[in-house]
């Protein structure tokens, strides 16, 4: 599916997503990342929603977001509430939702100068 074209360089937007890739500028990624509208931290660890541990939350409080959006895949599956302790402790919002809503969702608030970050899982063929 195709996304907004980014017509403000400084952003970091998601042009396109397909199941088991992410386009964002000129470049195609082929494994989970963080992205948030300065900064990619590319082949994040979990390979499906079941590998996230506290530790993959904390990672993304890096990335200061004032939202978290938890994109899980091709299906909507939420986290134990246990491992998103980080983020409650930092008042940081999450939103979870399949990763092509997790996608067009980052762009919209990205675009809008929100300070968010976008986790997507892109899952493995072994991890469907």
């Amino acid at each position: 599916m195709k996304l907004h074209l980014n017509s403000d360089n400084s952003i970091l937007l998601i042009q396109s997503y397909a199941g088991n890739q992410i386009r964002i500028g000129d470049r195609t990624y082929r494994s989970s990342l963080l992205i948030s509208p300065g900064r990619i931290i590319d082949d994040w660890r979990p390979r499906s929603p079941a590998d996230l541990t506290v530790a993959d939350f904390r990672l993304m409080l890096e990335l200061d977001p004032e939202l978290v959006l938890l994109g899980t895949g091709e299906r909507l599956q939420f986290p134990v509430q246990s491992i998103t302790r980080p983020l409650i402790h930092q008042s940081v919002g999450l939103d979870v939702m399949d990763t092509a809503a997790a996608c067009r969702t980052y762009n919209v608030l990205a675009h809008e100068g929100r300070n968010v970050v976008a986790s997507l899982i892109i899952e493995t063929e072994a991890n469907r």
